[in-house]
């Protein structure tokens, strides 16, 4: 049965083919396995000692992959990006997409990009907890895998490391960029893949900005957050322009949320919306208008929502997309928790943190290198043949009868199992399938790769 499983995995593999060199390919599907099968502590030489390809190979090649590979992680990005588009989106439908930061701890003296940055999962709303290590920003697709899971997934695809005003200062490599400047140009990366396709933005109020938000291309519409004293303005009508001198660029100043919220005159209104997994009943005030400050010109749905319990009287959302109902940006911001899930996944299970890697080059490609195998791995798990087999059956827990669907450790431990039986060195004969006489010797290929060639 493994074989069959095995057989679609390398095909997946395949598809990143194009972002390596031959050597590289080899070697980039060799460390994704031994990632794979790693259930401690994630490492290269973790992952060729799991493979059983130490002693047989040098581990300085693999090394070498990252920190002098002739590979560029945007590439593969893309390379996972239209296989996403193309299996999980509907032909001419919205593309949706989370941009998110996530901080792992790490030290060292030598080690590129270290900083010190506020720890969020430490951090409480009155006391702000910092840790030493790397900030990443990540830019994800969201889907949908109805066959067996009822929520949201995030599937990283773009990755830019934050570095601080301090580390910069001290190791000028590049021009410093703000975490909202690396967000906005991941969204340009992003729209450069596919000019023509409508996207859909989410992200808290940290990227809901006027970094992100200004001169953002037409086809690419952003929900997010908003603070409740933001200064909201009408469109300016005809009447409001001058004959002469330049045109108002905003109209008449209307209440801020947090006004809206306490005034009388309109009331509270009661909807239904899927948040979470759960169908609740949100009270809410809508109003289009400018943010300037944030989003310029361009006129915005707000939907300002009661908080019934807790310090926060009210929260408030926006999307760039006044087309959208009250119910519909809600609903797709909290979407955007998806990415957070995923963050806890790469962490715990895949050692989104645990490299070692110092130099620049290996640093800015290794963590993205896993965030790439966590997209491979659902894209292959998502399969009928693969989610649906023996092999995906999670383990049999009486007193956790009320799981519903499958989730991402099932999904690693299938292919744990898919592949542990095999010789990452030989998968190319593993990929025939045994019906056919094996190759000669003469004629046989030496890796998935040269075989796809």
């Amino acid at each position: 049965m493994a074989r069959p499983l095995l057989r679609t995995f390398l095909g997946w593999m395949e598809v990143l083919a194009p972002a390596f060199t031959k050597p590289g390919f080899t070697n980039a599907l060799i460390i994704m396995a031994g990632w794979i099968r790693t259930t401690g502590p994630h490492a290269v030489t973790q992952a060729l000692v799991e493979t059983a390809v130490a002693g047989r190979r040098h581990h300085e090649a693999f090394h070498r992959f990252f920190s002098r590979g002739a590979w560029k992680p945007d590439e593969v990005g893309r390379l996972l990006f239209e296989r996403i588009v193309e299996r999980l989106v509907a032909r001419g439908a919205t593309i949706d997409v989370v941009i998110d930061d996530t901080m792992v701890t790490k030290k060292g003296r030598r080690v590129f990009g270290l900083g010190t940055h506020v720890d969020p999962v430490r951090s409480t709303a009155r006391r702000k907890v910092f840790a030493f290590g790397h900030c990443w920003v990540v830019l994800s697709v969201i889907v949908h895998f109805p066959a067996f899971s009822r929520r949201p997934w995030a599937l990283p695809v773009l990755f830019r490391l934050y570095r601080t005003k301090k580390e910069h200062r001290s190791n000028r490599k590049g021009p410093y960029k703000k975490k909202t400047e690396l967000a906005r140009q991941m969204l340009d990366v992003m729209h450069a893949w596919r000019p023509d396709a409508r996207f859909r933005v989410t992200c808290d109020c940290a990227y809901a900005n006027a970094t992100v938000l200004r001169d953002l291309p037409t086809n690419i519409h952003l929900i997010g957050a908003m603070r409740p004293d933001a200064v909201l303005t009408a469109l300016p009508t005809e009447a409001e322009q001058k004959k002469t001198g330049r045109r108002r660029k905003r109209g008449a100043v209307l209440p801020k949320p947090l006004a809206l919220s306490k005034s009388a005159k309109q009331p509270w209104t009661k909807i239904k919306a899927h948040l979470y997994g759960k169908e609740m009943v949100q009270e809410i005030k809508t109003i289009d208008a400018q943010w300037y400050r944030g989003a310029g010109t361009r006129l915005l749905r707000i939907v300002v929502v009661r908080v019934p319990l807790g310090k926060v009287p009210v929260r408030v959302y926006f999307s760039t997309d006044v087309d959208l109902s009250p119910g519909e940006i809600l609903e797709a911001y909290a979407g955007r928790w998806s990415t957070e899930v995923c963050f806890r996944d790469l962490k715990q299970l895949l050692g989104f943190g645990d490299s070692q890697a110092r130099t620049k080059n290996a640093v800015e490609r290794t963590a993205p290198f896993v965030g790439f195998t966590y997209t491979l791995v659902m894209l292959w798990f998502s399969m009928p043949a693969v989610h649906t087999s023996a092999l995906a059956e999670p383990p049999v827990r009486p007193w956790y009868r009320h799981k519903e669907g499958l989730c991402f450790a099932d999904a690693l431990r299938a292919a744990q199992r898919v592949l542990a039986p095999h010789d990452v060195l030989d998968l190319a004969r593993d990929f025939n399938d045994l019906a056919q006489p094996p190759p000669t010797p003469a004629t046989r290929p030496d890796s998935a790769h040269s075989r796809a060639a």
